[in-house]
């Protein structure tokens, strides 16, 4: 007869004395306890972990013990459903073996190819960025391709923007033809600046008309030398 107690005990201390800083007894009776298990260091120190609760039944290793993911970081529910998936496919192989040293290790192998896996991802986004950047600067470089649907579209754009342009020419030209001035609105502005200029010069007693400037001394003068001509004045 099996004595499952005692093989329970045994692999306690063995677990113990493998595990001493990551191991903990959480209750006696039944045995259950806990072991953190981490994976190697990645790039920049990456790591993921997570600490596993294991609960003996009475009758183990004849039957699979209980376990749970008491708490994780760093792993992805997909990833913690990974790992339940294989205790359980590992529990069944070890069935009537004491078997939690082979689950841990399993459990960390597992964590060092999620720590891969999350190399290859970064790496894979750093090339899809780059091929980004490229494409960008391509399309940048060459332009765009014209096709017969841009091409309509911008021929369409083109004449919205010329008619526009057409509407507020003829706008400006009309408002410059309202303030236009007719031959007979000229004539008489100009008639009536001739005017002002004269009495302005009559003001300030000079004149000049046909190239002589008509003062009282200039008339005094322009007479005196007409008589001496015998020019008869009025």
């Amino acid at each position: 007869m099996t004595d499952y107690g005692e093989e329970q005990r045994n692999e306690l201390e063995a677990i113990q004395s493998i595990y001493p800083d990551s191991f903990t007894v959480l209750c006696e009776d039944p045995i259950s306890f806990t072991i953190t298990v981490s994976s190697d260091a990645g790039e920049n120190d990456e790591m993921v972990q997570v600490t596993l609760k294991f609960t003996y039944v009475e009758n183990y290793p004849d039957e699979v013990p209980l376990w749970e993911i008491q708490s994780q970081e760093n792993l992805e529910d997909r990833d913690t459903e990974d790992i339940l998936s294989l205790l359980q496919q590992q529990a069944e192989e070890n069935l009537g073996m004491v078997m939690i040293f082979t689950l841990v290790t399993a459990v960390q192998e597992k964590l060092n190819e999620v720590i891969d896996q999350m190399k290859i991802r970064r790496e894979e986004e750093k090339k899809r960025k780059e091929r980004e950047a490229e494409e960008a600067e391509k399309k940048e470089f060459q332009g765009t391709v014209v096709t017969i649907e841009n091409f309509l579209a911008w021929k369409a754009r083109f004449e919205r923007e010329m008619a526009e342009l057409k509407r507020k020419k003829q706008k400006e030209d009309e408002q410059a033809g309202k303030n236009k001035l007719t031959g007979k609105q000229l004539f008489e502005r100009d008639r009536n600046l001739d005017t002002s200029d004269i009495q302005f010069l009559e003001d300030g007693e000079e004149l000049y008309i046909y190239g002589i400037w008509h003062t009282p001394l200039a008339r005094a003068t322009y007479r005196n030398a007409m008589k001496s001509l015998s020019v008869n004045l009025p």
